[in-house]
Protein backbone atom coordinates (compact mmCIF):
# COMPACT_ATOMS: atom_id res chain seq x y z
CA UNK A 1 0.00 0.00 0.00
CA UNK A 2 1.47 3.34 -1.05
CA UNK A 3 -0.23 5.57 1.48
CA UNK A 4 -2.23 5.78 4.69
CA UNK A 5 -3.81 8.58 6.72
CA UNK A 6 -1.79 11.72 6.27
CA UNK A 7 -1.77 15.33 5.21
CA UNK A 8 -1.87 16.17 1.51
CA UNK A 9 -0.20 13.33 -0.25
CA UNK A 10 1.69 11.34 2.33
CA UNK A 11 1.74 8.09 4.25
CA UNK A 12 2.52 6.91 7.75
CA UNK A 13 5.72 4.90 7.77
CA UNK A 14 6.51 1.94 9.94
CA UNK A 15 8.35 2.68 13.18
CA UNK A 16 11.66 1.26 12.02
CA UNK A 17 14.19 3.93 11.12
CA UNK A 18 14.00 6.15 14.19
CA UNK A 19 14.45 5.68 17.89
CA UNK A 20 11.13 7.32 18.79
CA UNK A 21 12.72 10.42 20.27
CA UNK A 22 12.13 12.78 23.13
CA UNK A 23 9.86 15.74 22.26
CA UNK A 24 11.57 17.97 24.83
CA UNK A 25 15.03 17.47 23.36
CA UNK A 26 14.34 16.74 19.70
CA UNK A 27 16.29 13.49 20.11
CA UNK A 28 14.78 11.53 17.23
CA UNK A 29 17.94 10.91 15.22
CA UNK A 30 17.40 8.98 12.01
CA UNK A 31 19.06 5.58 12.18
CA UNK A 32 18.62 4.64 8.53
CA UNK A 33 21.45 5.80 6.28
CA UNK A 34 20.80 8.33 3.50
CA UNK A 35 19.60 6.91 0.17
CA UNK A 36 22.21 5.12 -1.94
CA UNK A 37 20.85 7.03 -4.92
CA UNK A 38 19.11 10.25 -3.99
CA UNK A 39 19.74 12.81 -1.29
CA UNK A 40 18.97 13.88 2.27
CA UNK A 41 18.07 17.35 3.60
CA UNK A 42 17.98 18.19 7.31
CA UNK A 43 16.80 21.39 8.93
CA UNK A 44 18.55 22.77 12.03
CA UNK A 45 16.97 22.53 15.48
CA UNK A 46 14.44 25.25 16.30
CA UNK A 47 13.29 25.93 19.86
CA UNK A 48 9.48 25.98 20.19
CA UNK A 49 8.15 27.24 23.51
CA UNK A 50 5.25 25.67 25.47
CA UNK A 51 1.88 26.56 23.96
CA UNK A 52 3.49 28.22 20.95
CA UNK A 53 2.04 27.92 17.44
CA UNK A 54 4.49 29.14 14.83
CA UNK A 55 5.50 28.57 11.20
CA UNK A 56 9.15 28.64 10.12
CA UNK A 57 10.81 28.21 6.76
CA UNK A 58 14.25 26.68 6.25
CA UNK A 59 15.94 27.47 2.91
CA UNK A 60 18.37 25.15 1.13
CA UNK A 61 19.81 23.92 -2.14
CA UNK A 62 19.33 20.24 -2.91
CA UNK A 63 22.64 18.32 -2.75
CA UNK A 64 22.17 16.26 -5.94
CA UNK A 65 24.70 16.98 -8.67
CA UNK A 66 22.59 15.54 -11.52
CA UNK A 67 18.90 15.57 -12.40
CA UNK A 68 17.16 12.89 -10.38
CA UNK A 69 13.85 11.14 -10.95
CA UNK A 70 12.48 10.72 -7.43
CA UNK A 71 9.97 7.90 -6.96
CA UNK A 72 9.96 7.70 -3.15
CA UNK A 73 9.99 10.30 -0.36
CA UNK A 74 10.52 9.62 3.34
CA UNK A 75 10.47 12.17 6.16
CA UNK A 76 10.94 12.25 9.93
CA UNK A 77 9.71 15.17 12.03
CA UNK A 78 10.33 15.87 15.70
CA UNK A 79 7.23 15.15 17.82
CA UNK A 80 5.35 18.42 18.22
CA UNK A 81 5.51 19.28 14.53
CA UNK A 82 2.11 19.90 12.94
CA UNK A 83 3.16 19.66 9.30
CA UNK A 84 5.97 20.23 6.85
CA UNK A 85 5.86 21.05 3.14
CA UNK A 86 8.85 20.91 0.81
CA UNK A 87 8.73 23.62 -1.86
CA UNK A 88 11.19 23.89 -4.74
CA UNK A 89 12.13 27.18 -6.42
CA UNK A 90 14.37 26.08 -9.31
CA UNK A 91 17.38 28.31 -9.91
CA UNK A 92 16.06 30.97 -7.52
CA UNK A 93 16.87 31.28 -3.83
CA UNK A 94 13.84 32.78 -2.11
CA UNK A 95 16.16 33.46 0.86
CA UNK A 96 19.90 32.83 1.33
CA UNK A 97 20.75 29.15 1.81
CA UNK A 98 20.65 28.20 5.49
CA UNK A 99 18.15 30.93 6.44
CA UNK A 100 15.55 30.04 9.07
CA UNK A 101 12.76 32.63 9.26
CA UNK A 102 9.12 33.20 10.18
CA UNK A 103 8.62 35.99 7.63
CA UNK A 104 7.28 35.55 4.08
CA UNK A 105 6.99 31.82 4.74
CA UNK A 106 4.51 30.12 2.45
CA UNK A 107 3.54 29.24 -1.08
CA UNK A 108 4.34 32.79 -2.22
CA UNK A 109 7.76 32.95 -0.58
CA UNK A 110 9.53 32.95 -3.96
CA UNK A 111 8.71 36.57 -4.67
CA UNK A 112 6.89 36.96 -7.99
CA UNK A 113 7.29 33.28 -8.85
CA UNK A 114 5.20 30.44 -7.46
CA UNK A 115 7.13 28.02 -5.31
CA UNK A 116 6.40 24.40 -6.24
CA UNK A 117 4.73 22.21 -3.62
CA UNK A 118 6.75 19.00 -3.95
CA UNK A 119 6.13 16.82 -0.86
CA UNK A 120 4.17 17.23 2.38
CA UNK A 121 3.82 15.39 5.68
CA UNK A 122 1.91 15.72 8.92
CA UNK A 123 2.80 12.53 10.78
CA UNK A 124 6.09 12.19 12.66
CA UNK A 125 7.25 9.42 10.31
CA UNK A 126 5.86 9.59 6.77
CA UNK A 127 6.61 8.40 3.29
CA UNK A 128 5.22 8.60 -0.21
CA UNK A 129 5.88 5.83 -2.74
CA UNK A 130 4.92 6.85 -6.27
CA UNK A 131 3.15 4.27 -8.48
CA UNK A 132 5.51 1.84 -10.16
CA UNK A 133 3.42 1.41 -13.31
CA UNK A 134 1.66 4.17 -15.25
CA UNK A 135 -0.37 1.59 -17.18
CA UNK A 136 2.30 1.16 -19.84
CA UNK A 137 4.94 -0.41 -17.59
CA UNK A 138 6.82 2.78 -16.69
CA UNK A 139 7.12 4.12 -13.14
CA UNK A 140 6.03 7.62 -12.19
CA UNK A 141 8.64 10.05 -10.88
CA UNK A 142 9.19 13.69 -9.95
CA UNK A 143 12.21 15.43 -11.44
CA UNK A 144 14.56 17.33 -9.13
CA UNK A 145 17.16 19.37 -11.00
CA UNK A 146 20.70 19.49 -9.61
CA UNK A 147 21.34 22.08 -6.91
CA UNK A 148 17.68 23.14 -6.87
CA UNK A 149 16.59 25.97 -4.61
CA UNK A 150 13.96 25.09 -2.07
CA UNK A 151 12.62 25.39 1.44
CA UNK A 152 10.71 23.53 4.11
CA UNK A 153 7.63 25.21 5.52
CA UNK A 154 7.40 23.84 9.07
CA UNK A 155 4.31 24.46 11.19
CA UNK A 156 4.66 23.73 14.89
CA UNK A 157 2.05 23.41 17.62
CA UNK A 158 3.73 22.76 20.97
CA UNK A 159 0.85 21.52 23.13
CA UNK A 160 3.20 20.44 25.93
CA UNK A 161 4.35 22.37 29.01
CA UNK A 162 8.02 22.10 28.02
CA UNK A 163 10.11 23.56 25.17
CA UNK A 164 10.82 21.31 22.20
CA UNK A 165 13.66 21.30 19.70
CA UNK A 166 12.05 20.71 16.34
CA UNK A 167 13.60 19.70 13.03
CA UNK A 168 12.85 17.79 9.82
CA UNK A 169 14.82 15.13 7.95
CA UNK A 170 13.78 14.37 4.36
CA UNK A 171 15.13 11.58 2.15
CA UNK A 172 14.58 11.47 -1.62
CA UNK A 173 15.05 8.10 -3.31
CA UNK A 174 15.73 8.25 -7.04
CA UNK A 175 15.48 5.87 -9.99
CA UNK A 176 18.65 4.76 -11.72
CA UNK A 177 20.05 7.28 -14.19
CA UNK A 178 19.13 5.18 -17.23
CA UNK A 179 15.57 4.43 -16.09
CA UNK A 180 12.64 5.49 -18.25
CA UNK A 181 9.67 6.99 -16.42
CA UNK A 182 6.57 9.17 -16.76
CA UNK A 183 6.70 12.59 -15.17
CA UNK A 184 4.12 13.30 -12.46
CA UNK A 185 3.52 16.70 -10.89
CA UNK A 186 1.39 18.15 -8.09
CA UNK A 187 -2.01 19.77 -8.60
CA UNK A 188 -2.57 22.21 -5.73
CA UNK A 189 -5.52 24.51 -5.10
CA UNK A 190 -5.96 27.31 -2.55
CA UNK A 191 -9.09 29.24 -1.61
CA UNK A 192 -8.06 32.75 -0.62
CA UNK A 193 -11.63 34.05 -0.18
CA UNK A 194 -12.90 32.18 2.88
CA UNK A 195 -15.19 34.15 5.20
CA UNK A 196 -17.05 32.29 7.95
CA UNK A 197 -19.57 34.41 9.90
CA UNK A 198 -19.46 34.34 13.72
CA UNK A 199 -21.61 31.78 15.52
CA UNK A 200 -22.51 30.02 12.26
CA UNK A 201 -22.84 26.41 11.14
CA UNK A 202 -22.63 24.80 7.74
CA UNK A 203 -20.85 27.63 5.92
CA UNK A 204 -19.57 26.29 2.59
CA UNK A 205 -16.52 27.58 0.70
CA UNK A 206 -16.22 26.21 -2.83
CA UNK A 207 -14.10 26.88 -5.92
CA UNK A 208 -13.61 25.09 -9.25
CA UNK A 209 -10.39 24.66 -11.22
CA UNK A 210 -9.74 23.35 -14.73
CA UNK A 211 -7.69 20.14 -14.84
CA UNK A 212 -5.06 19.52 -17.55
CA UNK A 213 -6.48 17.76 -20.58
CA UNK A 214 -5.80 14.04 -21.13
CA UNK A 215 -4.31 13.49 -17.69
CA UNK A 216 -4.85 11.04 -14.85
CA UNK A 217 -4.70 11.55 -11.08
CA UNK A 218 -3.21 8.92 -8.79
CA UNK A 219 -3.62 10.61 -5.40
CA UNK A 220 -6.04 13.14 -3.95
CA UNK A 221 -6.49 14.76 -0.55
CA UNK A 222 -7.53 18.02 1.12
CA UNK A 223 -6.25 20.47 3.71
CA UNK A 224 -8.24 22.63 6.10
CA UNK A 225 -8.14 23.90 9.69
CA UNK A 226 -10.09 23.05 12.81
CA UNK A 227 -13.36 24.85 11.95
CA UNK A 228 -13.79 22.46 8.99
CA UNK A 229 -16.33 19.69 9.53
CA UNK A 230 -16.14 18.32 5.97
CA UNK A 231 -13.80 18.59 2.97
CA UNK A 232 -14.64 17.35 -0.51
CA UNK A 233 -13.20 17.08 -4.02
CA UNK A 234 -15.78 16.62 -6.80
CA UNK A 235 -15.90 15.95 -10.52
CA UNK A 236 -19.22 17.56 -11.34
CA UNK A 237 -21.70 15.58 -9.21
CA UNK A 238 -19.23 12.68 -8.71
CA UNK A 239 -17.40 12.54 -5.35
CA UNK A 240 -13.66 11.96 -5.83
CA UNK A 241 -12.55 12.42 -2.21
CA UNK A 242 -14.12 13.48 1.08
CA UNK A 243 -13.17 13.59 4.73
CA UNK A 244 -14.67 14.72 8.03
CA UNK A 245 -11.28 14.84 9.81
CA UNK A 246 -9.62 18.23 9.26
CA UNK A 247 -6.37 17.29 10.98
CA UNK A 248 -5.82 13.91 9.33
CA UNK A 249 -8.00 13.91 6.21
CA UNK A 250 -6.29 10.89 4.69
CA UNK A 251 -5.52 10.46 1.01
CA UNK A 252 -7.27 8.50 -1.72
CA UNK A 253 -4.91 6.54 -3.92
CA UNK A 254 -5.95 5.51 -7.40
CA UNK A 255 -4.38 2.55 -9.19
CA UNK A 256 -4.44 1.82 -12.91
CA UNK A 257 -6.47 3.02 -14.80
CA UNK A 258 -6.25 5.88 -12.24
CA UNK A 259 -8.74 8.77 -12.34
CA UNK A 260 -9.53 11.31 -15.05
CA UNK A 261 -11.87 14.24 -14.38
CA UNK A 262 -14.65 13.64 -16.89
CA UNK A 263 -15.90 17.22 -16.62
CA UNK A 264 -12.40 18.63 -17.09
CA UNK A 265 -12.89 20.51 -13.81
CA UNK A 266 -12.05 19.86 -10.15
CA UNK A 267 -14.33 21.38 -7.51
CA UNK A 268 -12.96 21.65 -3.98
CA UNK A 269 -15.29 22.43 -1.13
CA UNK A 270 -15.02 22.87 2.64
CA UNK A 271 -17.84 23.13 5.18
CA UNK A 272 -17.26 25.01 8.44
CA UNK A 273 -18.81 25.57 11.86
CA UNK A 274 -17.69 28.76 13.62
CA UNK A 275 -18.41 28.80 17.36
CA UNK A 276 -16.50 32.06 17.93
CA UNK A 277 -17.85 35.59 17.98
CA UNK A 278 -15.63 36.75 15.12
CA UNK A 279 -15.48 36.26 11.36
CA UNK A 280 -12.86 33.67 10.39
CA UNK A 281 -10.97 34.16 7.13
CA UNK A 282 -8.17 32.51 5.17
CA UNK A 283 -4.89 32.39 7.10
CA UNK A 284 -2.01 30.27 8.37
CA UNK A 285 -3.07 29.58 11.96
CA UNK A 286 -4.68 26.17 12.43
CA UNK A 287 -6.37 27.49 15.58
CA UNK A 288 -7.70 30.90 14.52
CA UNK A 289 -7.73 31.00 10.69
CA UNK A 290 -8.98 28.69 7.96
CA UNK A 291 -7.86 27.08 4.73
CA UNK A 292 -9.50 25.06 1.99
CA UNK A 293 -7.22 23.19 -0.39
CA UNK A 294 -7.27 20.19 -2.71
CA UNK A 295 -3.92 18.50 -3.14
CA UNK A 296 -3.09 15.79 -5.65
CA UNK A 297 -0.71 14.39 -8.25
CA UNK A 298 -1.41 13.93 -11.97
CA UNK A 299 0.34 12.54 -15.06
CA UNK A 300 1.54 12.78 -17.78
CA UNK A 301 2.76 16.21 -16.78
CA UNK A 302 5.00 18.92 -18.13
CA UNK A 303 4.78 21.22 -15.10
CA UNK A 304 2.93 21.52 -11.80
CA UNK A 305 -0.47 23.21 -11.49
CA UNK A 306 -1.34 25.78 -8.83
CA UNK A 307 -4.93 27.07 -8.82
CA UNK A 308 -5.74 30.11 -6.66
CA UNK A 309 -9.48 30.27 -6.07
CA UNK A 310 -10.52 29.22 -9.60
CA UNK A 311 -7.60 30.78 -11.49
CA UNK A 312 -4.67 28.70 -12.78
CA UNK A 313 -1.53 30.64 -11.84
CA UNK A 314 1.20 30.68 -14.54
CA UNK A 315 4.29 28.72 -13.46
Amino acid sequence: MRTSLAFALLATAAACGTNGGDPTTGDDDVVDPPPDRGFRIESPDIDIQPGEEVTYCYYFRTPNTEKMAVDHWKSVMTPGSHHMIMFTTGNTDAQPVGTVTQSNCGIGANGNNVAIWTYAAQNTESELQLPGDDGTGKPLAQEIAPNSGGYFQMHYLNATDAPIKAHVTLDAFALEAAATYTLTEPFITFNGSISIPPMSTGTVATQTCTTPANTKFWLMSTHAHKQAVKTQVKDGSAMVFESDDWEHPGAKEMDSPFYSFGTGKLTYECTYDNASNRTITTGESAATDEMCMATGYFFPATKPVFCYNSFIVPI
